[in-house]
């Protein structure tokens, strides 16, 4: 599976003031103008406050509105009842946009989050026993992620022809005849007395009550290995990505400050996943598990000539 993955930048990327951005527009440019953002948990709207300051502090009135699933944001965004939304990774992003016939288009990076898994009954992925019950996400991308850690973990197999979005279906080795249980992203904390073991993504476990010390397990510690698909990014509608207030929003979220904060309400687990170097908007459209898979085909053909 790890030819489907691509390199991540080092863990320490570098973060830059809001003064150093490339994107930042004159203060005051915007004086009077407002926007919409669309979150989906009270850790990602803690760290959308201090861009809401940033802003009001140029005129900029920036409203947060706060969802409780990963279905609503986009929807809203879509239909253009928020401006912008950021709470989802790009590989998640892509597979929204195929299901929905959708446009969004990510503008920026915001972070990376390591998808770890929680127990209330076992200290490693090791202790599995035949037949025990493992909850992951049941969207596509998060369900997929979760598969490949435990892959990652040497616990199970799948198929490599499915790339980052494996189901359970494609399991091709499952030695302890795990069980899967898919559930919605938002409700895996509470399962945790009911299974053996539960993938949840950060933004949940920190809502509940959890921290990376409570992992048993996390993608993020083969960072190397972890696909550049799972960094999340700011979002907007196709028709709107050269709107210059939305790339003021993104060079103010690319800030000392944000990060700062990041660092704080993720005691530490989240990574900044912007550079100085990033486009805007960001040029995806050679999606990275296609390119490697692409390249190794032509190796093979290379190899047979």
């Amino acid at each position: 599976m790890k030819k489907f993955l691509t390199s991540l930048a080092a863990v320490a990327l570098s973060v830059f003031s809001v003064g150093q951005v490339a994107l930042a527009q004159d203060a005051g440019e915007f004086d009077g103008e407002s926007l919409t953002v669309g979150v989906a948990s009270d850790y990602e709207q803690e760290v959308w406050d201090v861009v809401v300051e940033l802003a009001a502090a140029e005129g900029i009135e920036v409203e947060i509105v706060l969802f409780t699933d990963y279905v609503q944001p986009n929807i809203a965004l879509q239909d253009g009842s928020v401006d912008l939304n950021a709470f989802q990774h790009v590989a998640f992003l892509n597979e929204w946009n195929e299901a929905n016939d959708g446009d969004l288009t990510p503008l920026g990076f915001t972070y990376v989050a390591p998808l770890r898994a929680y127990s209330d009954s076992l200290a490693s992925l090791d202790d599995l026993q035949d037949g025990d019950v493992v909850a992951i996400p049941n969207d596509p991308t998060n369900g997929g992620r979760a598969l490949i850690a435990l892959e990652q973990a040497g616990v199970i197999e799948v198929d490599d022809a499915v790339g980052i979005l494996p189901t359970v279906d494609d399991v091709t080795v499952n030695d302890l005849n795990l069980q899967f249980e898919e559930l919605e992203a938002a409700q895996l904390p509470n399962v945790l007395p009911d299974v053996a073991v539960a993938f949840i993504n950060n933004n949940f476990a920190l809502d509940f009550g959890l921290t990376v010390d409570d992992a048993i397990f996390s993608d993020g510690d083969d960072i190397e290995t972890l696909a550049a698909d799972y960094k999340n990014v700011i979002a907007t509608r196709a028709a709107d990505v050269e709107n210059p207030l939305y790339q003021h929003i993104v060079s103010l979220y690319q800030s000392d400050a944000v990060a700062e904060k990041l660092a704080e309400v993720s005691a530490g687990a989240d990574l900044p996943a912007w550079t100085a170097d990033d486009a805007y908007p960001l040029d995806l459209s050679g999606d990275a598990t296609e390119e490697a898979a692409a390249e190794g085909e032509e190796e093979t053909e290379e190899d047979a000539e």
